[in-house]
């Protein structure tokens, strides 16, 4: 996509050789959906918390989270390990049409509030991780007066990018993985904290980082899943699944706010029953319930928040997400539930007693 190799053999070569050089997108303050790839030319979001620091105005600059975009419905997408002659197309779409028209109409409008914007999607059947319906909606809404301005200059690109953000219920997805990462980056560091402070995996095996034990990944197997496939697709066809987007159930949004959302049930399978008792088990491994985030359901108690690994030691609970599951052959080919390794929490836990002694735990 770059133009760094001219086939893929030689991609690879690049890659083992080192002189095209990668890295992880956790170390870049990015999160990557599924393959989670990001390249010099892509656009991307930028997220700040404003709480901390100026807002990049004078002073501090604010802690910053970046998401790239969302290609659109189609099964085949650049996250879900595919790139052909239409990946390609539409990648150059989004750098040439979509993130343009977008950009401008947020610069106008002065940005847009997200952690507001989530918690009235909640409200409406969300839970921001594998379902984005409402979300995307409410953010296209706060961008329609910039559209309306913009429209005389361009407007076939206004009207070819509105038409994207309102046919692609998965838009916000990335903006929400964008807000969990700033907010979950605000305690790596903090000192003799065992909150998880990042979930991520890959068809290898699965990954957490504490906050007392600062930017070190403590690893376990892939997790099992259960879920539903999309019709005509088997078992066997699962080859991998993957990402940093478990970084929204990390600040306790996606499965840890599953019983806002049950209309996922007919997307990744299970009940409505079996999705309430799943979010209820995760109070049991987190230190609090967010403010800000609430659960109607609940009698809108607050999302759980703060996966401890003491908790998850101790209860046996394993924390739960909500993901995509992708085909041998590249592509979407269903959807369903997983849950972290406990081993992941056994590495953390030795490692936490040999920094702050025995007794820590």
């Amino acid at each position: 996509f770059e133009g760094l190799a001219p086939t893929r053999e030689a991609a690879i070569a690049g890659f083992e050789s080192g002189e095209i050089e990668i890295g992880s997108c956790h170390d870049y303050a990015a999160v990557g959906s599924l393959a989670g790839i990001y390249t010099a030319s892509m656009p991307v979001f930028v997220v700040e918390d404003r709480a901390v620091g100026g807002g990049g105005a004078g002073g501090v600059s604010a802690p910053r989270g970046y998401c790239n975009f969302y290609e659109g419905k189609e099964p085949r997408r650049l996250n879900y390990g595919c790139y052909d002659e239409g990946v390609h197309q539409r990648l150059l779409h989004v750098n040439q049409v979509l993130a343009p028209v977008v950009g401008e109409a947020i610069r106008r409008v002065g940005g847009v509030p997200l952690r507001s914007l989530i918690a009235r999607a909640l409200r409406m059947g969300d839970e921001v991780h594998s379902r984005n319906a409402a979300a995307s909606l409410l953010f296209e809404r706060e961008l329609y007066p910039a559209f309306l301005e913009m429209v005389e200059g361009d407007r076939a690109g206004v009207t070819e990018t509105a038409g994207h953000l309102a046919e692609n219920d998965y838009f916000f997805l990335r903006l929400s993985m964008a807000a969990a990462k700033v907010t979950a980056d605000s305690i790596v560091g903090l000192e003799g904290s065992t909150v998880v402070s990042a979930m991520a995996f890959s068809c290898r095996g699965f990954a957490i980082r504490v906050a007392g034990l600062g930017t070190e990944w403590f690893t376990g197997p892939p997790p099992l899943h259960e879920g539903r496939l999309f019709a005509g697709h088997t078992e066997d066809e699962i080859t991998w699944m993957g990402g940093e987007s478990p970084i929204t159930e990390t600040i306790g949004l996606g499965g840890f706010a599953q019983a806002c959302a049950l209309s996922l049930q007919e997307y990744q399978g299970g009940s409505p029953e079996v999705m309430i008792a799943r979010n209820l088990e995760m109070y049991d491994v987190t230190v609090g319930e967010n403010p800000n985030y609430r659960i109607p359901l609940f009698g809108f108690r607050g999302t759980p928040t703060g996966i401890d690994i003491r908790k998850v030691l101790d209860t046996g609970i394993l924390p739960v997400m909500d993901v995509g599951l992708a085909g041998r052959d590249g592509g979407q080919i269903g959807a369903g539930v997983i849950r972290a390794p406990r081993e992941c929490f056994e590495a953390a836990a030795t490692a936490f007693a040999a920094r702050y002694g025995g007794d820590a735990l």
